[in-house]
């Protein structure tokens, strides 16, 4: 193969005609299907992406589209049909549970940002066929014995104390000829997941693994079950960090370790506590150095109450406010307080914290339920994810054989 150095395209393409953009297997995808699909993903990132950004997205999306396209006519041959009913009822289900809207706000929602309901229905469609496909043509011939559960839940209760992630991955599939590209790919989409793009939406649309529809989600597992380089990379990270793009066997992977916890190990972060608010405001026009001043203050005041008995007559001398809340799961908390506050003894006080505009605050612990030890998966539970993990790799294996067989003409 030779290419100039100076290369010069000799045609453009018009973003003006609409024109199919690619007939798969005689069914058509229009540059419409792509715009309103492109529509969806840019709604759930913050950030305007570039217009070389946006045509990357374009051939990403369409390559989405294909597939789904695949996985609703394989179902079809395999006479599955969803019907319209199922969709509008996990139509209706995303916009109350992702959105907080009726199917009808939804829609004028959709239409707001470029897209449509008929759009979103379609890829709910896919996924709905691709499940049902799933359970009749691959999960029968799933096989897990009794005996490598036995054999899981030993290493499990041996393993106890360990730690485990839950991971979140978006795969992206890549051969010799478009490494590359597909490096290029993964590099942009964790640019934009950096600066504030959804992982679940961008896992749901551009993920080539079959996690996708749940946002990516492997759940919690251990570093073991994971290739080589994705175990390395998931070790390095904290719970709510980014990882990638990580060249693994057939292609790259995104990770996002969304939270880690000890196998068979009561978590600290599941322990509900008894708290109190002390807060106070600063008058307008106080400075930086006032208010530490006044916040050291507080903090000393706080920390002479003796428990939370006598806490709310030192907070009226001081004209503070005091809430109390019996019901604060420590996991709630933001991430700085949680280590503070588990770290306090009943009738102890946090370090004040909050700003000049917020006003001050302290947390005085007046009670705390520790979580039981996890008891871990029972031997149901474990035989149903270890079956889930065989049917996901025959389902990435299922779905390349599609894309092998297609006829696909692109316009």
């Amino acid at each position: 193969m030779t290419i100039p150095e100076n290369v010069r395209i000799f045609t453009q393409n018009n973003p003006n005609l609409r024109r199919a953009t690619a007939v798969v297997n005689g069914d058509v995808i229009t540059g419409t299907d792509v715009d309103q699909r492109l529509a969806l993903i840019l709604a759930a990132n913050d950030n305007k992406p570039s217009e070389e950004e946006k045509t990357r997205l374009r051939l990403q999306v369409l390559r989405n589209l294909i597939d789904e396209t695949l996985q609703i006519q394989a179902a079809k041959a395999a006479d599955i049909t969803i019907k319209d009913e199922e969709v509008n009822q996990t139509y209706a289900r995303v916009a109350t549970q992702n959105f907080g809207q009726n199917p009808g706000a939804m829609d004028a929602y959709l239409g707001r940002v470029g897209s449509s309901p008929a759009s979103l229905k379609r890829q709910i469609r896919g996924e709905l066929s691709w499940q049902r496909l799933l359970s009749r043509n691959v999960a029968p011939f799933v096989n897990v014995s009794d005996d490598e559960v036995k054999e899981v839940m030993n290493r499990l209760e041996a393993a106890k104390g360990t730690d485990e992630y839950r991971i979140g991955e978006i795969y992206l599939a890549s051969t010799d000829e478009d490494d590359a590209q597909v490096a290029g790919n993964a590099r942009k989409i964790v640019e934009q997941l950096k600066q504030g793009g959804s992982f679940v939406a961008y896992a749901r649309q551009y993920s080539q693994a079959s996690t996708a529809a749940v946002g990516g989600d492997l759940g919690w597992i251990k570093l073991a079950q994971l290739p080589a380089e994705l175990a390395t990379a998931a070790s390095e990270v904290q719970p709510g960090q980014l990882v990638g793009p990580i060249r693994i066997p057939g292609g790259y992977s995104i990770i996002y370790l969304i939270d880690k916890r000890q196998v068979l190990t009561a978590d600290p972060r599941d322990a509900v506590l008894a708290l109190k608010q002390i807060s106070i405001n600063f008058p307008s026009g106080t400075t930086e150095a006032q208010a530490t001043a006044r916040a050291k203050t507080f903090a000393t005041a706080m920390q002479s109450a003796k428990g939370c008995g006598a806490v709310d007559e030192v907070a009226g001398k001081l004209g503070a406010q005091v809430v109390a809340n019996d019901q604060v799961r420590a996991r709630d908390l933001p991430g700085p307080l949680q280590n503070a506050v588990l770290s306090l003894n009943v009738g102890e006080t946090s370090p004040p914290f909050g700003s000049i505009s917020e006003g001050v605050r302290v947390l005085m612990l007046c009670g705390r339920d520790d979580a039981p030890n996890a008891s871990g998966p029972n031997f149901d539970q474990l035989m149903s994810q270890m079956e889930d993990d065989r049917i996901n790799k025959r389902a990435q294996m299922y779905l390349r054989d599609l894309r092998r067989d297609a006829v696909i003409e692109y316009n």
